[in-house]
């Protein structure tokens, strides 16, 4: 059985200090507390900086003693981040879980990992493969994928509220259509009016 008052205060505790270390989690959607949505930003000098990366969080029954399921919801190009499915190759996540550890440990240990991947234990081999053998090309894909996938998710959200909110939708209803297709705000119209 989860342990719902863990959770509460595991998510006040990451969104605490949200305007300093950018980690922020909140509820993926309805009440539950075992489906939530962080969000990390790309860290500085690497090619995902000024990124804003979402990734789906399920806390199994078994929480705390089980780790978390996390995954990307942004697409990522990255070593130890499956390209096609967000799968994190994280030990922290898998075997080296520990009850100590909270959702923002390992939220901070999913960014730390986009500083430092490590190409020798890949979740995709191609981007891996392209890491060793040819840093400049990965590093230009993995830019392009941060402009592409994790900018246009964070960048200009408010405006593309109001778009809605002038289209006669309820302001909570457009933040939370939107961010349920990750910031596209056709696929958010589409949402709303079906």
């Amino acid at each position: 059985m989860v342990d719902i008052a863990r959770v509460q205060k595991e998510l006040q505790e990451c969104n605490k200090d949200k305007d300093s270390s950018g980690i922020s989690v909140k509820l993926k959607g309805g009440n539950s507390l075992t489906h939530l949505v962080g969000s990390i930003p790309g860290p500085l000098a690497t090619p995902y900086e000024g990124g804003t990366f979402l990734i789906d969080i399920v806390i199994p029954d078994g929480y705390p003693f089980e780790p978390p399921k996390m995954q990307f919801v942004t697409r990522v190009w990255h070593p130890n981040i499956s390209s096609q499915s967000g799968a994190i190759c994280l030990d922290i996540l898998k075997k080296e879980w520990s009850p100590a550890l909270t959702i923002k440990t390992a939220l901070v240990s999913i960014q730390a990992l986009l500083s430092a991947p490590e190409p020798d234990d890949p979740q995709d081999a191609v981007v891996a493969q392209q890491y060793l053998k040819d840093y400049q090309t990965f590093a230009n894909t993995a830019r392009y994928w941060t402009e592409a996938y994790a900018k246009s998710s964070s960048v200009g959200i408010e405006e593309k509220v109001r778009r809605l909110v002038e289209m006669g939708f309820p302001e909570v209803m457009a933040k939370d259509a939107l961010d349920a297709v990750g910031g596209d705000e056709n696929a958010a119209l589409e949402k709303l009016c079906s």
